[in-house]
């Protein structure tokens, strides 16, 4: 991870992400390999209010799509599956927490697969400590 001056930008987390989905199982890297991982400064108005959030900074990520267990009984997916990575809300943990930007990033992209494959966070937990 490179030393920032300044908060890393869009780009820069988008560098990360990539960086940190190659390096998820690849179990779970493989059936997601047609998810496009979008970054964002928030989400917008519409996810605030369907997610019922107090805050735009209560959200990291987001996993947008038909989950895989309905494209397994031949649903089609009316949009591009993605995951949302929403970059202040998970600047703002980071300077919280003091974690690694990198495991955050790679610890929001495996929830959001997750959610992809409709695991529950038991199964997620277990996949994030193989990892």
């Amino acid at each position: 991870m490179p030393h920032h001056s300044t908060p890393p930008s869009m780009a820069d987390l988008e560098t990360i992400a990539q960086a940190a989905f190659a390096d998820i199982p690849e179990e779970l890297r493989r059936y997601a390999a047609d998810v496009v991982i979008r970054v964002d400064d928030f989400p917008d108005e519409d996810v605030e209010r369907e997610m019922d959030l107090e805050s735009p900074f209560d959200l990291l990520g987001l996993y947008r799509g038909s989950a895989m267990d309905i494209h397994a009984f031949g649903g089609a997916p009316g949009d591009v599956d993605m995951i949302f990575l929403y970059r202040r809300p998970i600047l703002d943990y980071w300077c919280e927490t003091g974690e690694d930007l990198s495991t955050l990033i790679k610890h929001v992209l495996i929830h959001e697969i997750g959610h992809h494959f409709g695991l529950s966070d038991d199964d997620m937990q277990r996949i994030e400590d193989e990892a």
